[in-house]
């Protein structure tokens, strides 16, 4: 099985290479293009790669995060989370090349008092949410074949994540206010790799008829408050901390140029139910990214 992984420099697309190695998957060829080998937002570009390429199937882990810095770039976020989805699609459909696509959970307003399933209505309250909706829009518009994979708080040993704010912030400042009123689900990008790569092992088998939406994300839900101190608890023995009190604030009290869901919990049975994938332990992934040689490098 050939896999073509675009956003190879993103926190899940780095991953995935890694990932078929250490689980010995010798029958699975990774071919990896960041932004500076496929400019996705090159429609023509886009097709000439996945037709010379002729892989099993596509995975676009590219997107643009930035959710703040969306509100000021909106042409940007749209081009890259709307478009180039759609282009993508549009390169598979003709090619007969299924796609697997990562969305967000900032497609949901967080308003809804309990876990998000994938039917239930979206109402994004910023740019990257938008953008990210309209991505999966054109995917349905354009592809039958495509499983869109949406997740939540990702965090992992490469790019820029909470994880790495915090433990920066920890050094620095004796006291740190982290929203507490903003409840969701860590999701460690190693987890988010495999579980593509499981999903793209039972589509390879043949006979797989279940496309359509996903929702998958590390387990339990908790909120960044929380999520800060386990944080800080597990690398403590890492780093000499100057933090000592790390305060609960109100979403309130610390205004964001993009409003973010209060709630924003997935709800994952269909994926169990499926594919048979489980929630993994956003903590476990916490001390395997903590035990990552790459992880000490990035404090060099």
């Amino acid at each position: 099985m050939k896999i073509l992984v675009l956003g190879a420099n993103g926190q899940v697309g780095r991953e995935l290479p890694e990932a078929v190695r250490l689980s010995n998957m010798k029958d699975i060829e990774v071919i990896a293009l960041d932004r500076h080998a496929l400019d996705i937002t090159r429609q023509a570009a886009v097709q000439q790669s996945i037709t010379e390429t002729q892989p099993s199937l596509v995975i676009n882990a590219a997107a643009y995060t930035a959710v703040d810095k969306s509100e000021q770039e909106p042409a940007i976020a749209f081009a890259v989370n709307r478009d180039a989805p759609g282009y993508i699609a549009k390169a598979c459909a003709n090619d007969g090349i299924p796609l697997l696509h990562i969305s967000t959970d900032y497609v949901f307003d967080g308003e809804k008092p309990g876990s998000y399933g994938e039917d239930d209505d979206v109402n994004p309250l910023g740019i990257y949410g938008q953008s990210k909706w309209e991505g999966e829009e054109a995917i349905r518009r354009n592809l039958e074949q495509y499983i869109i994979l949406r997740t939540s708080w990702v965090f992992g040993v490469y790019g820029k994540n909470f994880v790495y704010t915090m433990i920066n912030l920890a050094r620095q400042r004796e006291e740190l206010s982290v929203v507490h009123d903003q409840h969701g689900c860590p999701t460690p990008a190693r987890a988010i790799a495999i579980t593509l790569l499981d999903i793209s092992r039972k589509i390879a088998d043949g006979g797989f008829n279940e496309w359509g939406t996903y929702h998958y994300c590390g387990q339990p839900a908790t909120n960044w408050h929380h999520f800060a101190g386990a944080i800080i608890n597990a690398s403590q023995d890492k780093f000499a901390f100057k933090v000592k009190h790390i305060n609960p604030i109100s979403t309130r009290e610390y205004p964001t140029p993009a409003k973010r869901p209060k709630n924003s919990v997935l709800n994952c049975d269909k994926i169990r139910n499926v594919f048979g994938i489980e929630q993994a332990d956003w903590s476990d992934g916490l001390r395997a990214m903590l035990q990552h040689e790459h992880f000490s490098d990035a404090f060099q």
